[in-house]
């Protein structure tokens, strides 16, 4: 089931969030830096510090893809806000992957911060989650 927007610049978006999605769920996850701005940061669940910088983000998203198994990814209930050239997108995300060992069934929230450049969606700010206890 593909998830339709009435705006077509938040289908745009949406788009450019899917692919992104697809690139460290499904295929190579070092094609992320097509969508990363080179000043991406990211506040992550696992990580003390935030990750700043296109580089050190794909890193840390290929890092993930190459030690797990991922076997389910989905986007639940997106929302998307546009302020000019800025799109936020928030969503719930359910997921299953192998992990040292181990099979982990996990939901949670994610937004991403996009700007448009040359025409082009470029996530500049991501913060996920996995849901409180």
């Amino acid at each position: 089931m593909s998830i339709q927007f009435d705006d077509p610049v938040k289908g745009e978006v949406w788009t450019t969030l899917r692919s992104l999605n697809d690139a460290w769920t499904k295929g190579d996850a070092s094609d992320l830096d097509a969508f990363f701005h080179h000043d991406m940061v990211a506040i992550t669940a696992t990580d003390r510090e935030r990750i700043e910088g296109r580089e050190a983000c794909v890193a840390s998203w290929k890092a993930f893809a190459d030690t797990a198994k991922i076997h389910h990814w989905k986007e639940i209930d997106p929302q998307i806000r546009l302020y000019g050239n800025t799109a936020v997108v928030t969503y719930y995300f359910d997921m299953s992957f192998d992990l040292g060992g181990r099979t982990i069934e996990m939901g949670g929230r994610d937004m991403f911060v996009f700007i448009k450049e040359e025409g082009k969606w470029l996530a500049v700010a991501d913060q996920f989650s996995p849901y409180p206890r």
